[in-house]
């Protein structure tokens, strides 16, 4: 379990509710004279009433018994100094920096590229290109002459010279020589988004118009658009293959996967054979099922492609391999393209990550200006355009010597936020390649101060948004005390329970019972939908004859009548034939399903009680609940809690109105 998921969880039940309700700020309870105050109590007990499933938590005298646990844990962090952890305050600000996404961002605009990415998601296109390579920051005559190369080649194109041809033959893409052009079929956020715009925007047949992106200037020829292949649920039986090169078992995974392909033809269940025989551990139980998944979301193309290509449900593939093994793909479903309220969300965290989130900027740093008061002192703007004196076109700019002497203010934000030149001239000095080859210096000085504004606009914003929101204040002071909280449980509980060889084995002592093994039995086990086909193994088995033999003796190229599969196994397992009694030797003929099993048994381990090293994972975790369950009560004696009972009762009284 992901306790820090949980922690944090629990935290943020601690949340906002509506504003609209506001109660009288009175001081409810302290802990070592720090007050706690029943708005905030009212806020969390308001939250989680629906939260909570256990009705002991939504008796008032509980909760406030579990609300002041809960502080006593963050003041036992804070009094360890536990807030001062480097680790702690950079997951703060990572924290901080995932909450405030949706405030530093356009909302509108984020909202268009969304309707716009899934619309075209609908669709899978097949295009090739042209790349005719320019810098983002290239001087106007160099990217004057690529765009002009690419409108002659583009005639050719439009002449009726073969593109493959004219991408070989001019494309700077390395990958030409080879492909041709030809990037294959793909659908939104596969490619950078100008280049995507390009291909969504001409049509079948067609060569697009020059397209830039920060690659430089491309060609698109369209060749193909498909529906998209939307979603598909199958099931697989996979035998995987050895890490290391081994011809043995490399030989022998694909005899087994060749194996099973010949009972699927002979009409054996493709669930009970991945019962049997998968060694994907994960899939096995149900059958070989998988999650449904999408074109683009599995990490092997090979398989994707294989069981998209299946027809209708109930068919299967023939074995195919893969990096990870031999594979059979049997389709169960397939559904069509997920609903926008299914893609929304991640659609969105995707086009905060590419070119699409160069639009929302621009248009949040436009707000921006509007929001706040801009004052630049220009004669402190002079000062700096005459320490540009050394910057020399094509070359880097250095920082005058004395450049700590620039300490004047020369930015003015919102009244009460101040910049100084030397602030502005080191962010020149550390993004002048950025502004590409600007001249004269007075032009490249005015290209870094716009981004540098944006930037400051765009820090003094988020900086304020506690002001500017309560409620996000709100959610980020308790974002602290979930992440403080994490830290202590994991100083005080998690790590204890590890550590604690003594206090670990008294609790173990106390509690074997709960730890049991089931029986369990070392075992060959054999199976066929053929009867006779066991009773031959039987005999064989008795004669003390091995499993490759017998499947030499009663296996055929083009009919496979027997498996075999050995190991250690609870005899409730579903590997293992259900029978009364397993015992040392060859077993009779078990009839379970359509399958005849015989099995060899060559050790029987009866049930009983594990060691602590066999249920070490099991006996920390309980041992951990048992600690936690006791903490509580150490801190109230270490911390002196007093709770103003009077203000309790009205309390009490507001909330059952």
């Amino acid at each position: 379990m992901n306790f820090k998921k949980v922690l944090l969880g629990l935290s943020l039940f601690v949340t906002v509710v509506s504003f609209a309700q506001q109660s009288k700020k009175e001081v409810l309870f302290t802990i070592d004279g720090t007050p706690y105050y029943t708005d905030e109590f009212i806020r969390v007990y308001n939250k989680n009433l629906d939260l909570v499933k256990d009705d002991s938590q939504k008796d008032l005298n509980n909760y406030l018994d579990l609300f002041i646990g809960y502080k006593l844990k963050v003041n036992k962090a804070n009094k360890l100094g536990l807030q001062n952890g480097k680790k702690y305050q950079n997951e703060l600000k990572s924290y901080r920096n995932q909450l405030s996404r949706n405030y530093l961002t356009d909302t509108k605009v984020t909202k268009e590229l969304i309707e716009e990415a899934y619309n075209r998601s609908k669709k899978e296109i097949k295009a090739s290109h042209i790349l005719f390579m320019v810098d983002e920051n290239a001087s106007p005559a160099d990217t004057l002459k690529a765009y002009n190369k690419a409108l002659d080649v583009r005639k050719k194109a439009l002449a009726g010279e073969d593109f493959g041809k004219l991408a070989e033959q001019y494309s700077e893409d390395p990958s030409a020589k080879e492909n041709k052009g030809d990037l294959g079929y793909f659908s939104v956020f596969r490619m950078v988004y100008p280049f995507e715009t390009g291909a969504y925007n001409t049509p079948k047949g067609q060569v697009s118009k020059p397209v830039r992106s920060r690659f430089g200037y491309h060609l698109i020829k369209v060749n193909d658009v498909r529906d998209n292949r939307g979603d598909i649920t199958v099931a697989h039986i996979m035998i995987l293959i050895p890490r290391k090169e081994d011809a043995a078992a490399e030989a022998k995974a694909k005899q087994t996967i060749d194996e099973i392909y010949q009972k699927l033809k002979q009409g054996e269940s493709f669930e009970a054979l991945a019962k049997q025989f998968s060694q994907d551990k994960t899939s096995a139980p149900a059958g070989g099922m998988l999650n449904r998944f999408s074109s683009g979301e599995l990490s092997s193309v090979a398989f994707e492609d294989k069981a998209f290509a299946l027809g209708k449900p109930g068919d299967y593939s023939e074995p195919f391999k893969t990096e990870f093994g031999w594979h059979i793909v049997k389709l169960i479903e397939k559904h069509p393209a997920k609903p926008f309220a299914d893609v929304e969300a991640d659609f969105e965290n995707r086009i905060r990550r590419d070119d699409r989130s160069k639009l929302i900027a621009a248009s949040m740093n436009e707000k921006l200006k509007k929001k706040y008061t801009v004052e630049r002192d220009q004669k402190v703007y002079a000062k700096v355009l005459k320490a540009l004196v050394n910057k020399a076109n094509g070359q880097n700019w250095e920082l005058p010597k004395d450049v700590d002497t620039y300490n004047q203010t020369l930015v003015t934000i919102n009244k009460d936020r101040k910049l100084t030149a030397e602030s502005f001239m080191r962010y020149m000095a550390n993004n002048q390649k950025s502004a590409g080859n600007v001249s004269p210096a007075s032009k490249f000085a005015d290209v870094l101060y716009e981004r540098y504004i944006d930037e400051q606009l765009n820090a003094y914003y988020n900086d304020n948004l506690e002001n500017e929101f309560p409620e996000f204040g709100i959610v980020m002071e308790e974002y602290r005390d979930g992440l403080l909280l994490f830290d202590l449980m994991e100083k005080e509980i998690w790590e204890k329970a590890k550590t604690d060889t003594l206090g670990l084995e008294s609790f173990y002592n106390s509690h074997k019972a709960d730890y049991q093994w089931k029986e369990r039995v070392e075992a060959e086990v054999y199976s066929s939908t053929k009867e006779d086909v066991i009773k031959k193994t039987r005999k064989y088995l008795k004669k003390g004859k091995d499993s490759e033999f017998i499947k030499k003796e009663l296996n055929t190229e083009a009919q496979v009548n027997v498996m075999e599969k050995a190991g250690t196994f609870e005899t409730d397992s579903d590997a293992l034939p259900k029978t009364d009694k397993y015992k040392e030797g060859v077993s009779d003929i078990i009839k379970d399903g359509n399958y005849y099993y015989v099995v060899k048994t060559t050790k029987v381990m009866p049930a009983g009680t594990k060691t602590l090293d066999e249920a070490r994972g099991r006996v920390v975790n309980d041992y951990q609940q048992h600690l936690e369950s006791t903490w509580v009560d150490d801190l109230k004696t270490e911390f002196t809690v007093k709770v103003n009972k009077d203000v309790f009762e009205g309390v009490k009284k507001e909330l059952k109105q």
